[in-house]
């Protein structure tokens, strides 16, 4: 991902959350605890958690503010673009996709594992957390922008 977009990202989840002393357990803005004097601060999200870092906070600003590419329904409507709707088979017509997936699993799964990696090789989708959950980068720049 855009190293720019990352660094807006942890400036939006560092403006959202508030530096936090476990130790005396109480918030800390100025960023130092005014009781033990400590520095080493959590950040609390609230009403979401507590904890070091910012990659859990840009996790949950992404989940609960943008909606997650359906890898599943992206890859189908890709691959409909490309070939008609129904396959005859015989005398029947069948959905071309259901074909697809029920007659070689494998090949469908290896296809699909190469678009999500085309489409993330071109920047049109993104991973936070190691391939779990996407998200568009077009949606993440309009978030970091509005911000």
């Amino acid at each position: 991902m855009n190293t720019e977009i990352k660094l807006k990202l942890e400036k939006l989840a560092l403006s959202r959350s508030i530096p936090f002393c476990y130790s005396c357990y109480h918030e800390c803005p100025s960023g130092r605890c005014n009781t033990c004097g400590t520095g080493d601060l959590m950040q609390l999200l609230p009403g979401v958690a507590c904890d070091y870092g910012t990659d859990w906070i840009i996790e949950s600003i992404l989940e609960t503010e943008l909606t997650a590419v359906d890898l599943d329904e992206e890859f189908e409507e890709s691959v409909r673009q490309c070939y008609e709707q129904t396959t005859q088979i015989g005398w029947m017509n069948l959905d071309t996709i259901s074909v697809m997936k029920s007659q070689d699993p494998i090949s469908w799964s290896c296809a699909q594992s190469e678009w999500e990696s085309m489409e993330s090789e071109e920047g049109n989708i993104v991973s936070l957390d190691g391939g779990s959950i996407h998200y568009r980068l077009c949606d993440i720049e309009n978030l970091v922008e509005m911000f």
